[in-house]
């Protein structure tokens, strides 16, 4: 009798929740490849790329609770952060890989070699930015609003699989109208024009739900992008026109057409304005930096800054040494022409920045949800172009293959920083375990540039990267500024006045200058659909109330983006299959 009363009476001894588990990694990779394929895509027709924390999360209900029955909000916090870290590669990767392709030097690089850097390059912007953790989430205590929205999703258990029931059902809708307009050619609708407005107005819709899908979940922290294009078209140009300073071609004819207005106008203004907003924000973050030096110096000689939960630091060395090495080794093999001592200085610039840029992303994403990861990039490879033209100088073809293929790992590497530092911000309001969520990054960022590089090489078959269809336009944007920095073509004067003009709004406002820029640059008619995605979002806090908006507009927006990106992909094979 005793004995029954005191087995029933007794505590119930659970064990500790599951988190990175096999499940976990699993389905971590399964959703990781889904969503880098996706907004890896979207990356080459908007320019810019998004965060897919949310988008893992909201998926991984649907799959580890709703289908595997899996009750642990830790383990699918595992989860998103190894499908993130997945996706950390098609941001890293789409912004600076395909201009190889746009400069017609897309076989004369080597895809293992470039992908086994951009993989070194991925483990070494998680090692530099772990030991940051403590400075950034527990002192500083950054906002970090993408990692507080994943975090709400998490700890709404009853939610998630309605956000997936909707992200589902977006997807369908926007693959069938996407599918739909491949299969026409009519892609774009001319408004303005039927109505007679002036050409330079630039009045052509673009017909994608990804789009205004992506306008949507910016809301208003894209208005400076859509500014900036709405500034181009409808008030530079007018004035221009009624001052007749409009540019001239080579045969005496006034620019009236919008693709020539970009290109010989808003364009190299545009690509100045990346870069002026990007060395500001590089001199402004001064201060953070020796910060982050102290943080780090204190992490290495006082045990009780690092605790358990987080990975060894001598750990944390090996793996910078490890993939500092790779990268000058990647230098090195990248072009016959590099030799040890390029190779060396290459790989030695390339951590720097890497240390340097994934700081100021950090912090910029904590503060504003918002990386200028572009701009830094832009930024690595020019002076990585410095480097190859040094001691006697290279080949074109050598020296830009050698540049982009450092800078692409370089990419990855700052994406990766900022993708962990936002991912360990929702492990912080879950009360996940810091070192499980690093050995998540770790697991998931070798996957993202074998599979991103395969997806390059679909679409440049498709479509032609550069293209009116795939339009790459960071790809443009670095390609232009490589091919006038080695060719001597460089418009400097438009150049200097974008650069002073990006680093004079960023130095009103953190990373405005580059957002603006990015506005100058890209084709209207993007801008315009995003812009309706934008007025959307006003519409439906106003009128619905924010509440709706973060629980069924953003996944409903979200799968707008994943269901046209991967009806995009799946006729990028479709065509290459029957070509």
């Amino acid at each position: 009798m005793s004995d029954s009363v005191s087995s029933s009476t007794a505590p119930l001894v659970r064990g500790p929740y599951p988190e990175l588990s096999p499940h976990a990694v699993v389905v971590g990779y399964f959703l990781g490849a889904i969503i880098a394929l996706s907004i890896g895509y979207a990356s080459l027709t908007l320019g810019f790329s998004i965060e897919g924390s949310e988008l893992a999360a909201i998926l991984g209900f649907g799959i580890l609770r709703g289908i595997l029955k899996r009750r642990s909000i830790v383990e699918n916090n595992v989860t998103q952060t190894v499908a993130s870290a997945v996706n950390g590669a098609s941001s890293g990767m789409m912004f600076s890989v395909p201009a190889i392709f746009i400069l017609g030097y897309g076989t004369d690089f080597d895809p293992v070699v470039l992908t086994f850097g951009a993989i070194a390059g991925a483990f070494l912007g998680i090692a530099f930015i772990i030991p940051l953790r403590k400075q950034m989430i527990d002192y500083e205590r950054l906002t970090y609003p993408g990692g507080v929205a994943v975090a709400s999703i998490l700890k709404s258990p009853g939610a998630g699989v309605e956000k997936a029931k909707l992200l589902l059902g977006a997807m369908v809708i926007s693959g069938a109208v996407h599918l739909v307009t491949q299969m026409t050619g009519y892609d774009n609708l001319p408004l303005f024009e039927m109505i007679g407005m002036p050409e330079y107005f630039n009045g052509v819709w673009y017909l994608s739900l990804m789009t205004a899908g992506v306008g949507f979940i910016a809301g208003r922290g894209g208005l400076a992008f859509i500014i900036g294009g709405y500034l181009c078209y409808w008030f530079l140009a007018p004035m221009l026109d009624l001052t007749s300073l409009l540019p001239v071609t080579a045969e005496g004819m006034t620019v009236t057409s919008p693709g020539a207005l970009r290109q010989l106008l808003f364009q190299p203004v545009g690509i100045g304005m990346l870069i002026g907003g990007a060395v500001v924000g590089v001199l402004f973050a001064f201060p953070l930096i020796t910060s982050a030096v102290r943080s780090m110096q204190s992490a290495s000689s006082s045990g009780s800054s690092m605790s358990r939960d987080e990975l060894p630091i001598k750990m944390l060395y090996f793996a910078i040494a490890g993939a500092t090495l790779l990268l000058m080794m990647m230098a090195v093999t990248s072009a016959e022409q590099v030799g040890w001592t390029r190779g060396i200085m290459m790989g030695v610039l390339g951590t720097l920045w890497i240390w340097m840029a994934g700081i100021i992303l950090s912090e910029a994403i904590g503060r504003t949800n918002w990386s200028p990861l572009s701009g830094m990039t832009l930024v690595a490879v020019t002076l990585l172009i410095i480097i190859t033209q040094s001691f006697g100088g290279m080949d074109k073809p050598q020296a830009i293959v050698a540049a982009i293929t450092v800078g692409a790992a370089t990419c990855v590497a700052m994406s990766q920083a900022t993708d962990l530092m936002l991912d360990l911000k929702t492990g912080y309001l879950v009360g996940a375990t810091p070192r499980m969520q690093q050995m998540g990054q770790f697991f998931g960022a070798w996957l993202g540039p074998i599979l991103i590089i395969g997806l390059i090489y679909i679409l440049h078959d498709a479509y032609v990267l550069g293209s009116d269809k795939l339009p790459a336009p960071q790809g443009k944007v670095l390609a232009s500024m490589v091919d006038g920095i080695l060719g001597g073509n460089v418009p400097v004067e438009k150049y200097l006045a974008g650069a002073a003009l990006g680093g004079l709004l960023s130095a009103m406002q953190g990373g405005l200058g580059i957002t603006v820029g990015l506005g100058f640059y890209l084709p209207f008619n993007i801008v315009l659909t995003y812009s309706l995605g934008t007025l959307a979002r006003e519409i439906a806090d106003r009128k619905k109330g924010k509440n709706w908006s973060d629980n069924k507009g953003i996944p409903i927006a979200a799968g707008l983006i994943v269901g046209e990106a991967l009806v995009g992909v799946g006729f990028a094979v479709y065509l290459i299959a029957n070509s």
